[in-house]
């Protein structure tokens, strides 16, 4: 049985360490919620900070909370605008080995090493939705968008846990290909 889910859009974003939030914004620091997102206790913060690659700089939002490790979330395009080239397709949280960057906040400077990745399409979904909709974590399934420009993605990842709500994270250039705009929904397909 088909089950529609909500699609939405994943714009360039950084998640921080404690540490990092306090090397970039000042010892002590607490990041601002902005507004609270679909996935529970994840929001988006007042805060931003500036991405330097070798061959520009790109402005981008900090989700929070903080996270053990810090990571850049971008889009091909906005990792060519930045001159950070090979940057790896991945799982959010899978940074080992990935690309590096400098981030830039009003107090301070943090060189990452490692961390800028472009996320993986993936729906975030809790196990009775994965039971209704037959997928299993790590699964990976196709995808119709019900846009003006409708479009089957592949390679989805499905993300499974009882923290999760139903929804799916596609990076900007991915919405612009399917013409997704505001309230946008997607079925798997087998």
């Amino acid at each position: 049985m088909a089950k529609n889910f909500l699609v939405e859009t994943s714009a360039r974003h950084v998640h921080l360490t404690k540490e990092d939030v306090e090397t970039l914004f000042g010892a002590g620091y607490q990041l601002t919620n902005k507004k609270d997102l679909s996935q529970p206790g994840q929001f988006a913060c007042e805060e931003k900070v500036t991405i330097v690659g070798p061959k520009g700089s790109i402005k981008a939002s900090i989700l929070g909370p903080t996270r053990p490790a810090s990571q850049v979330e971008l889009s091909l395009t906005d990792a060519r605008t930045a001159g950070l080239v090979c940057v790896p397709v991945r799982e959010s949280g899978d940074v080992a080995g990935s690309v590096a960057c400098k981030l830039v906040g009003p107090c301070g400077e943090v060189e990452l090493s490692e961390g800028v990745i472009v996320a993986k399409r993936h729906i975030h979904m809790t196990p009775a939705d994965a039971a209704e909709l037959g997928v299993s974590d790590k699964d990976i399934v196709m995808v119709r968008l019900d846009t003006a420009r409708p479009l089957i993605f592949d390679d989805v990842v499905v993300r499974v846990s009882e923290k999760f709500a139903l929804a799916m994270h596609i990076d900007t250039d991915e919405a612009n290909a399917a013409g997704a705009a505001g309230y946008v929904t997607g079925e798997i397909i087998k």
